[in-house]
């Protein structure tokens, strides 16, 4: 998950919620504005939103051999 710049300037940080044994219960943003005290650090990581579709639709397109590899591993620790 990254983080991720809107045009008016808030971010939006992923939180991930575990439980108290430490069982992942779910992910999501959280909106962090300007002014927030945090805010500095998020934004140095932060993309734009076009930014993050442009990474998304790389990944989309250019992952092919990674995925043979990852399903021929798989098979291979199938048998």
């Amino acid at each position: 998950m990254y983080v991720i710049r809107l045009a008016d300037g808030t971010l939006r940080v992923p939180q991930t919620l575990a439980s108290d044994d430490g069982r992942l219960i779910g992910n999501a943003y959280v909106e962090v504005s300007p002014g927030d005290p945090d805010y500095d650090r998020w934004l140095a990581e932060s993309l734009t939103e076009e930014e993050w579709a442009e990474r998304r639709r790389r990944w989309l397109e250019e992952n092919d051999e990674l995925e043979r590899e990852f399903l021929a591993f798989k098979a291979e620790q199938e048998t």
